[in-house]
């Protein structure tokens, strides 16, 4: 006899959060919706850490942020341990944020500057009635300072006292001080050197394991989500377009925006380095006001087809156990039956352009480096 498998910690379904795009002076009217997440679906196993990629106004930050209902969702369920977090009054979900917390990109933003650290961590103890009496909290706080790496001499100093990589740790301090199930990490180390991001990485990873914690991880940096992922999902224009084990996904990605990605990825080999392929997009992102019809992909994708891709809404699907792709043409393209076209191709037929500096093109996509400048093509 088989047993059951574990409900996921959290499951979300066509989770949806649009903006309204208000026009007038006197009588505001909504002339559109800003489409920011649209109809995402995903689910995480308890003690795992799912990785969620994507370039910037991908809508990757905004879903961690309805997750927590730190914005309100438009329509979709969040199932947390079964509890629908979406349809939850005031107090019920007060409640249930104690098992819910973030850690915010912007560690001196997410702090008060007016509150020291001994007054910023005993807070959500004594909102939530936790820690006992005085001495119960003063101890609770030494204990949450030491989990993090700093000193009880933190406690008197305020936020622009501290470096980047210390800041973070204290808002990583707060987010575990009320003990919680699922922490969702907002780009948590985007902010800091090479050097701190290593340690407050493995200081997440420490704390997971020592708390049997479940980690929702944003981040824009491909290295970063492969060093402490389990299973990896990519984001483009509100949508999940590919959900894979971290291993699998980065040895073969799929969905066409995933390879593009995987191909900008430096490797530390000049000679595989200089004759690997590398996928250039077309044009710029599309505006989530006014997403392409069909696929959203389509407009930029090396791989567009005359049928199904410009009219026809992909579904995520399974190709395979714990692989998940939205894309129509994922198995042809796999097996190599169709090859990209070039980024000039696709920009000629799509009527868009290359940006190109001198006579040579450049990518018009920083994609998920952490590169803030274009790479120009050899």
């Amino acid at each position: 006899m088989t047993t059951p498998a574990a409900e996921p910690l959290l499951r979300v379904q066509g989770l949806k959060v649009h903006f309204p795009i208000k026009k007038g002076v006197f009588f505001d009217r909504t002339v559109g919706h800003v489409r920011a997440v649209d109809g995402v679906d995903l689910a995480i196993e308890r003690g795992s850490t799912y990785g969620l990629v994507g370039e910037s106004g991908c809508g990757k930050s905004t879903l961690g942020r309805a997750i927590l209902r730190l914005v309100e969702p438009t329509a979709g369920e969040v199932l947390f341990d079964g509890t629908d977090v979406a349809s939850l009054e005031r107090e019920p979900l007060r409640q249930m944020r104690q098992r819910m917390q973030m850690v915010f990109q912007d560690p001196l933003g997410s702090l008060d500057p007016r509150q020291n650290v001994e007054s910023l961590l005993a807070e959500p103890l004594r909102a939530h009635g936790l820690g006992g009496g005085t001495k119960g909290i003063a101890d609770k706080i030494r204990g949450l300072l030491d989990a993090v790496g700093l000193p009880s001499a933190a406690l008197r100093r305020y936020p622009h006292e501290f470096s980047g990589g210390q800041r973070q740790r204290i808002g990583i301090a707060r987010a575990i001080a009320l003990e919680p199930d699922l922490l969702i990490a907002d780009e948590p180390v985007s902010a800091l050197d090479v050097s701190v991001q290593a340690q407050v990485l493995n200081l997440l990873e420490e704390l997971q394991e020592r708390l049997q914690l479940t980690y929702l991880v944003i981040a824009h940096d491909l290295a970063v989500v492969r060093h402490i992922s389990d299973v990896v999902g990519v984001m483009y224009l509100g949508s999940l377009v590919e959900q894979a084990p971290a291993d699998a996904l980065y040895e073969q990605p799929l969905h066409p925006y995933t390879r593009a990605l995987m191909s900008a990825v430096p490797v530390p080999d000049p000679v595989v380095e200089e004759t690997r392929e590398r996928i250039l997009l077309a044009g710029d992102l599309p505006s989530p006001a006014n997403p392409p019809s069909g696929c959203r992909f389509h407009t930029r994708c090396p791989w567009r087809q005359e049928t199904r891709c410009d009219d026809e809404v992909p579904v995520l699907r399974e190709l395979a156990p714990g692989r998940l792709v939205s894309c129509h043409w994922a198995e042809e393209i796999r097996d190599g039956v169709l090859h990209p076209k070039s980024a000039e191709e696709v920009a000629a037929v799509m009527g868009v352009s290359v940006r190109a500096t001198g006579a040579e093109a450049q990518e018009t996509d920083a994609l998920v480096q952490g590169v803030d400048q274009p790479v120009e093509r050899t």
